[in-house]
This record gives structure tokens, C-alpha cells and sequence, in this order.
């Protein structure tokens, strides 16, 4: 096969299957994106970059879908510089979110559009309005509808659709869901699994253990949309609860979804002037290297993953994947994952002292709940292995490759399974 991924963060969301694809020569795989610095073996890397930024004093709602057509704009160039060089993609593979995949069908009309709809926003009943704190105005509901502009046009254009997760399909309009395949990117559970004698070396030289209590925590950056300000009040009450305990937090001081503070500065200050912690005990490691990131994982005796109802974060199933006692927020997506007390513990978001009560729970059994440790370990191993995702994305694929298109109203059809077709042109036969 010869196929085209987009993504503007290569390789984002396709590491895994981009990189298997390559390994056979006899596919020929292109990667269009932004960045240059990350190179994946036997792919063609195209990188372009937008010719300008949104225009100046822009409607405020309008700017995200400029940027978006400017993006896609300059993805059409690279589109067409490869057919000019006679790469004609048997299929186009793209996350739609920053406009990129807008054109491409112009470019390539005959060949089936697979995107990767990662969210879709709402007014209701997911991120916006969670916080009850936020006040939500009509100009909210207004700019977050106008917000989807971006995401309706990649509804519409894509021939199919992967959701990793059923609640973030479910966030895409229903009359697009026939669209749309639940297929999670993929967990490689070789990787992300128990070590019963793994180390940690803190920054200051410690050593942390199994043997010891350690409370982690993980998130791209420390923001309010993965519970960051409840978690440190959580840690504050933990600090003397538990004095012995080390608590490792993972994560940069930026905002990856939402706000900053109004105040300014990071979020990681503030709450640092809130709450009273011990420093020995507290560490705050940043951005670390994926192999410290399981090392962290895997001296983990409690880990606490809060999150607003928005995109389930890879962090948590590597963290199941990997053996660990989950504590949860009770949140539709992690939800989806984890049910209490099996595999997992589940917690109000807004409580931090439910945080407390079950990391003290698990701190204080005998065996730090070994049983709900494996049903983890089990649940990434069933559902979200990287071999059986990689495998059932390779399947839509290959489908879309030969013709098979999902339809529209069929009686067969239920959520998140689409029904596929023949297609001739326009025409389902």
C-alpha cells in the first residue's frame, strides 16, 4: 500500500502504526507534518509550515478556523507536490483537528479519507461547564459552536472515522456516527508492564523501590483539565497522613487545554501558594524520558488520575498496562476504563479528600490491592493492546483500501460499528 499520514505533531497519535506500516517494504508510507526533528525509518517526511498567522483582530470566534484553512492550505501544496512526483496515496490517514486534512480530498478525490476524530466540542456535557466555578454565557455557547467548523468540514469530507475511546465518539454528531470505528492507538504492553524490582532515582539521588510508598501523578502539563489543583490540596492532607510517603509528579508547567491563571504565572505556583506541602517529600520532575516515565509507573503504590470529562490521556492505560492501583475521577471517560473497585478506584473529581481516603486505603492493605493491580494489567491486555489495536486498524484500512465504505442507514448498524459497503462513486451497492 502506498499511504499518506497527516498529523502536524509527527507522528502524534500514529506512532505505532505508521512505524508498522514501514517495516514492510513493500508498503510506501509518506508523513506529512510540522515538525523535522522526529524521524520514523523508511518514511518520507514532508514538513511544511503555514505562510502566515491568523489575520489581526480576527472575530475571536473565527480564528481557529483561519488557522485551520492556512494549515490546510499548505498541506494541499505538499499534497500536490507528491503527485507532481507520482505518489498517488491508496489511502489518507489524518487527525483533522488543525484543518490539515480540509483539502485533501480535492487533492486525491479517489482515495478514501480515514480520520482521526479526537474531539469534538460541546456546550454541554463535557469540559465546558464542568468546573461549576465557570460561569457559561451565551457568547460560550456561540464560540464553541462556531469552534466545530474545523471538525464538521473533516465530518463530512472523511469516507470513515477512528475514535480511541467510545465516550470521545460519542461526542461527534449522531448522524455522523455510521461514520466512525472505536479503535483505541494501542498500548504496547511489553513495554508497560510490572517489575517487581524496578527502581526510581529521585533528583536527589534517592532511590525509591517497590518497597516504599510512592503516590504518582501524571499529566502533560499540571492544569486544572486533569485535576491539578485538586490534586495538590489531596497532597497537602496526604503529606500528613501519610508522612513516609514519596509523591512524584510528572509533567511540564504549561497549559495544554484550557486557561491560564488570571493572575499569570503557571498553575503550578499557584496552587504552590495555596497549599502548605513538605518539599523533601514532593517531587516535582517535569517532563522526564519515556523509560523514567515507567520507571515512575512501576515503583507506583498508589496513582492518581484525575481528568474533566475531555481526552482520556494515554498515561492512564500505560499506567494500568504497567500494574498500577488506579485512583480515578469518576468522569464519563475514565469511566469507560475503570470500574471501582475492580480494577480501579474511583473518586469525585471536585473531593480531595475521597483522593486522600483512597490512596490511604490502598497504602494501608497488605498487598497494596494485588488483585485490582492485575485486573488493570488485564483490562489493558484485552482492550487496549497495542497488537490487537494495531491490528484491528490495519483491518479498517485495508477495507477502505478495497472499497468498503461504512452506510448510512442500515438496518444493521449500531454505534460504533460501522457497517461497510461496496461503494461506486457516490453510490452504495
Amino acid at each position: 500500500m502506498r499511504i499518506l499520514f497527516i498529523h502536524q505533531n509527527c507522528p502524534g497519535q500514529y506512532k505505532h502504526i505508521a512505524q508498522r506500516l514501514a517495516a514492510n517494504k513493500q508498503n510506501q508510507v509518506v508523513f506529512i507534518g510540522k515538525r523535522g526533528d522526529r524521524k520514523i525509518e523508511n518514511v518520507t517526511h514532508v514538513v511544511y509550515k503555514p505562510k502566515r498567522e491568523p489575520t489581526p483582530n480576527i472575530h475571536r470566534y473565527l480564528a481557529l478556523a483561519e488557522q485551520g484553512i492556512l494549515h490546510g492550505q499548505q498541506v494541499v501544496r505538499a499534497c500536490i507536490g507528491l503527485k507532481e512526483k507520482g505518489f498517488v496515496p491508496d489511502i489518507i490517514c489524518a487527525h483533522p483537528g488543525w484543518g490539515e486534512a480540509l483539502y485533501a480530498k480535492d487533492v486525491f478525490p479517489n482515495t478514501p479519507l480515514l480520520n482521526y476524530f479526537e474531539f469534538y466540542y460541546r456546550a454541554r456535557g463535557a469540559d465546558v461547564g464542568f468546573d461549576p466555578s465557570e460561569e457559561l454565557t451565551i457568547d460560550d455557547l456561540c464560540r464553541i459552536r462556531t469552534k466545530n467548523i474545523v471538525n464538521f468540514m473533516s465530518l463530512e469530507s472523511a469516507d470513515a472515522g477512528m475514535s480511541p475511546t467510545f465516550w470521545q465518539y460519542q461526542q461527534n454528531p449522531a448522524e455522523y456516527h455510521y461514520k466512525i470505528s472505536v479503535i483505541h492507538d494501542g498500548i504496547d504492553t511489553n513495554v508497560c508492564k510490572p517489575d517487581a524490582d524496578a527502581v526510581f532515582t529521585l533528583p536527589n539521588g534517592r532511590i525509591l523501590t517497590r518497597k516504599d510508598e510512592v503516590i504518582t501523578y501524571v499529566a502533560r502539563n499540571l492544569e486544572p483539565y486533569r485535576g491539578f489543583p485538586q490534586f495538590m490540596r489531596a497532597v497537602e492532607k496526604l503529606n500528613k497522613e501519610r508522612p513516609n510517603a514519596d509523591i512524584i509528579i510528572v509533567g511540564a508547567d504549561g497549559v495544554s487545554y484550557g486557561k491560564k491563571p488570571p493572575e499569570g504565572g503557571t498553575w503550578k505556583e499557584k496552587l504552590l501558594k495555596e497549599v502548605t506541602i513538605n518539599p523533601d517529600k514532593v517531587h516535582f520532575i517535569g517532563h522526564v524520558p519515556y523509560d523514567q516515565f515507567l520507571a515512575v509507573l512501576k515503583v507506583s503504590s498508589a496513582h492518581i488520575y484525575l481528568t474533566f470529562p475531555f481526552v482520556l490521556s494515554w498515561s492512564m492505560m500505560e499506567a494500568m498496562s504497567t500494574g498500577c492501583a488506579i485512583i480515578g475521577s469518576n468522569t464519563q471517560p475514565v469511566q469507560e476504563v475503570i470500574r471501582h473497585g475492580e480494577n480501579g478506584l474511583l473518586v469525585d473529581f471536585f473531593k480531595p479528600d475521597e483522593v486522600v481516603d483512597a490512596a490511604v486505603r490502598i497504602l494501608d492493605h497488605p498487598d497494596r490491592m494485588a488483585d485490582i493491580r492485575r485486573a488493570a494489567r488485564e483490562t489493558a491486555l484485552e482492550t487496549y493492546d497495542l497488537e490487537k489495536c494495531l491490528a484491528k486498524q490495519v483491518t479498517l484500512m485495508k477495507n477502505l483500501v478495497n472499497g468498503h465504505r461504512p452506510l448510512v442507514n442500515d438496518p444493521r448498524w449500531r454505534p460504533g460499528v460501522p457497517v461497510l459497503g461496496k461503494r461506486d462513486g457516490n453510490r452504495a451497492a
